[in-house]
């Protein structure tokens, strides 16, 4: 087993059963973190039978996470998808840090194993070394077909080390990297400086641009595997390809040059073909639905500045960002 430290970082609002999930699939780790560290959103947001729980996992006798785990409450307003993990990678101390979301289940007992591994025994073609693994995410039980192929596209069998060498290749999918479950060496991130200071949305990839224009790699690795997945609506669907679009316009340095509707388009019709070939054509138009409300999100968002603060609002999913960056004004 590999001799290095790691703390796992969870950025957590209202957490539900799968957070529970979670805590107990780290605790079966055959290379447990060292610390736990839960950035949480309004405390009193926080189910109690949730505080009770944690409370078993780090004070119990017998568990294995006992006196790891470390709570820190901020209000609504101080979140940020970059500043709010930047404070947990702060708390840290250990030789990496995994970001994970409160809903993203460990599928087995070898999850940071397998991503410490990724980290400091894999490499780039040239001998990059790796800077950020992210694990390959498995639908849930019951989920949508559209959901489940959409989960084997974004993240196949086959594992990947991306490198400044792909870019002409994979575009914009060289800097796809995912905090639902990414692993981060801290001496290299610290060198980078880090997140950007503030986001609304892509923290992960607006890293992992810099990780490749520095000269490091990002590897993807498959047998890292956590459950999650999502059935949005098409609402929810826009509000988060808003947030997606914009992030992207925010960050021009980034994104620029860099069409990411290419590769949404391969997916859509990848999606489509899968479901006639499962027999499911009556779920093609819902798929179509779906992929517009995505698109018009995505494109009003790359075009936000163009918007009063007020439509901003009403498009995010974010709005105490939006707030925040408008100075609280949501009217103007």
């Amino acid at each position: 087993m590999i001799k290095k430290t790691l703390d796992v970082i969870i950025p957590t609002y209202h957490p539900d059963e799968d957070f529970l999930l979670l805590i107990e699939g780290l605790s079966r780790q055959r290379l447990l973190p060292q610390r736990l560290i839960i950035i949480n959103t309004e405390e009193s947001l926080m189910p109690e039978e949730i505080k009770k729980e944690l409370s078993r996992f780090s004070e119990a006798d017998g568990s294995s996470l006992r006196g790891r785990i470390m709570i820190r409450h901020i209000k609504r307003e101080e979140f940020d998808h970059a500043a709010t993990r930047s404070l947990g990678a702060k708390s840290s101390a250990s030789d990496a840090f995994l970001f994970m979301t409160d809903d993203a289940v460990p599928a087995d007992e070898y999850l940071t194993e397998k991503l410490l591994e990724a980290l400091y025994e894999k490499e780039g073609r040239s001998g990059e070394t790796v800077a950020m693994a992210y694990a390959r995410q498995l639908p849930r039980q019951g989920c949508s077909e559209s959901e489940i192929f959409t989960r084997s596209f974004n993240y196949p069998e086959e594992g990947l080390v991306k490198t400044a060498a792909d870019r002409e290749r994979l575009g914009i999918k060289t800097y796809f990297a995912s905090n639902v479950c990414c692993a981060y060496r801290r001496d290299i991130f610290e060198e980078l400086g880090g997140f950007c200071s503030t986001a609304i949305f892509n923290e992960d990839m607006i890293y992992a641009e810099k990780v490749i224009r520095n000269g490091y790699a990002i590897c993807y690795e498959p047998e890292a595997r956590v459950i999650h997945s999502h059935d949005y609506g098409p609402m929810a669907l826009f509000h988060r390809n808003f947030d997606l679009g914009m992030s992207q316009a925010m960050n021009p340095e980034v994104f620029s040059g860099l069409r990411s509707e290419g590769e949404g388009l391969r997916l859509v019709i990848s999606c489509a073909r899968h479901l006639i070939s499962k027999g499911k054509i009556l779920k093609v138009p819902g798929l179509f639905v779906d992929s517009a409300f995505k698109y018009a999100g995505y494109r009003l968002g790359k075009a936000y500045k163009s918007l009063p603060p007020a439509a901003i609002r009403l498009c995010s999913s974010n709005r105490t960002y939006i707030d925040r960056m408008y100075g609280g004004n949501k009217k103007t």
